[in-house]
């Protein structure tokens, strides 16, 4: 019988308090089978739908057992993408953030040397693409030697993307001592050898559905000629009228046609696709978290690493090609336990794809017919309404984490000789201060970032603007970021 709580497990208390302030209240089934088993350094192979919150179950028993005080990486984590790896790093953050588990997301098309100068800090968990940290590796910029932990997140998506050479090369420059853990949502063949090649008698989980996607998500399959796609879109979405929406396409050039029509109709709505500056898809994606627009249309790109609770319709403009971008596009939806809707427009010649993601996912879906003209005139009042209105986000999890913790930025670091140290014994010297209102450090040449929890930022700050660090005054502000 499985715990009914996270208080249950042998954890930390720091490790509680960010589960109670993240509101991870009750285990997944994924999670309930995993942390046991993950706390007792088994090498886990975990088959797991998108949605079902597995980051959580191996993020938990990482940050959990990860030793402070080593400075060295102690946890490496694989992703596909890099809107997942930075997804994860977000997730380990706040998990580990009252234990003051530092994570850093390391990743191509960005700049190599603050990467770089990022690795010789403390970092206790770093999560990464297979390109990128191989080139790390390459060039002796990354410590691996107390790597003690394997994590392999997607893992079927490192194969559709011709990663698993490049993960077997990391592999092969890891400790043998470590645990590893491999997550995926499908577990083909060459994934199967992969684990017996590199893994210890490792224990399989599965976690059973009632099919391959969700049972949370509701589908529907709606046929249509090209030409009317763009119509019926808008009809759907006035129909539906979602709190957030997320719309598939297959390639760039129909996601900037459908997101240019939704945009002139007045839309509230933002586009991602490769072909977008990195900081420009992290922006996006971080708009559509907070809830800056209702609609994301978007390429293959978005279907994974974006983990919003509340995206209440998924429309798939263009049928996948694959079988299982079905899967993970459809799970953005219907997450966390709540209802979502998953609509496919399908032109007559995509049948044949049609019926192969149906094989896929063992059931037909259940088609619908287009809204009437009468039923969209009636929707329309409401729909215009809550265009008009801010999307409210019910569940963001950082931001709950966030909202008593302020980030000092101080004008001095490590040429002035400073240390963590030298901080924590100032700041906690400041009345009503303890060591534990003291978060993160981090320490760069001419300047030191410092998390002040509990809501006594305004103290320490302005207890700072008088004391001196090592003898050394320094000017202290709020951070920007």
């Amino acid at each position: 019988m499985s715990e009914k709580s996270f208080v249950d497990y042998p954890i930390s208390d720091e490790i509680k308090r960010a589960l109670t302030v993240l509101k991870y209240d009750t285990p997944t089934e994924v999670q309930s089978k995993v942390l046991p088993l993950a706390l007792e350094n088994n090498d886990l192979v975990v088959q797991a739908q998108t949605g079902s919150g597995k980051t959580a179950s191996f993020g938990i028993p990482i940050t959990d057992m990860i030793e402070w005080l080593e400075n060295k990486p102690q946890a490496l984590i694989l992703t596909p993408t890099r809107e997942l790896a930075v997804q994860v790093r977000e997730d380990v953050t706040n998990i580990g953030r009252f234990k003051r588990i530092k994570a850093l997301a390391i990743y191509g098309r960005e700049p190599f040397r603050p990467q770089q100068d990022a690795l010789k800090q403390k970092i206790h968990v770093v999560v990464g693409t297979p390109g990128r940290v191989l080139d790390h590796i390459d060039r002796g910029t990354i410590a691996l030697d107390q790597i003690k932990y394997l994590i392999i997140d997607e893992a079927d998506e490192m194969l559709n993307r011709g990663f698993i050479e490049q993960v077997e090369a990391i592999i092969d420059e890891l400790p043998t001592n470590r645990v590893t853990m491999v997550f995926s949502a499908t577990f083909p063949k060459d994934i199967e050898k992969l684990c017996h090649k590199y893994m210890h008698e490792p224990t399989h989980i599965e976690i059973a559905t009632t099919g391959i996607t969700a049972n949370t998500i509701e589908h529907g399959l709606i046929e249509v000629r090209e030409e009317g796609k763009i119509p019926l879109l808008k009809d759907l979405t006035v129909i539906e009228n979602p709190d957030s929406c997320l719309i598939f396409c297959r390639t760039k050039d129909n996601v900037d046609t459908v997101y240019s029509e939704l945009d002139q109709a007045g839309y509230p709505c933002q586009r991602l696709h490769g072909g977008l500056e990195q900081e420009t898809r992290f922006a996006v994606m971080d708009g559509f978290k907070s809830g800056n627009f209702r609609y994301l249309v978007a390429t293959d790109v978005a279907a994974r690493g974006i983990d919003i609770d509340n995206v209440t319709l998924v429309v798939n403009y263009d049928v996948p090609l694959e079988t299982d971008a079905y899967v993970h596009r459809t799970g953005r939806t219907g997450r966390a336990g709540n209802k979502g809707k998953a609509i496919t427009l399908a032109t007559p010649y995509e049948g044949k794809f049609v019926k192969e993601i149906e094989n896929y996912i063992g059931f037909t879906i259940p088609t619908m017919e287009a809204p009437a003209n009468s039923e969209v005139t009636s929707g329309q009042a409401a729909f215009e309404e809550k265009q008009g209105s801010k999307r409210i986000v019910k569940n963001s999890k950082t931001a709950r984490m966030n909202q008593d913790i302020l980030k000092l930025h101080f004008n001095g670091g490590k040429k002035k000789k400073l240390r963590a140290v030298d901080f924590v014994g100032t700041i906690a010297k400041i009345p009503g201060i303890t060591a534990d209102d003291i978060g993160i450090i981090t320490i760069h040449e001419q300047m030191t970032y410092v998390d002040i929890l509990n809501g006594k930022g305004s103290i320490v700050m302005q207890a700072m603007a008088n004391t001196t660090i090592k003898g050394k005054q320094l000017r202290v502000s709020k951070a920007r970021k």
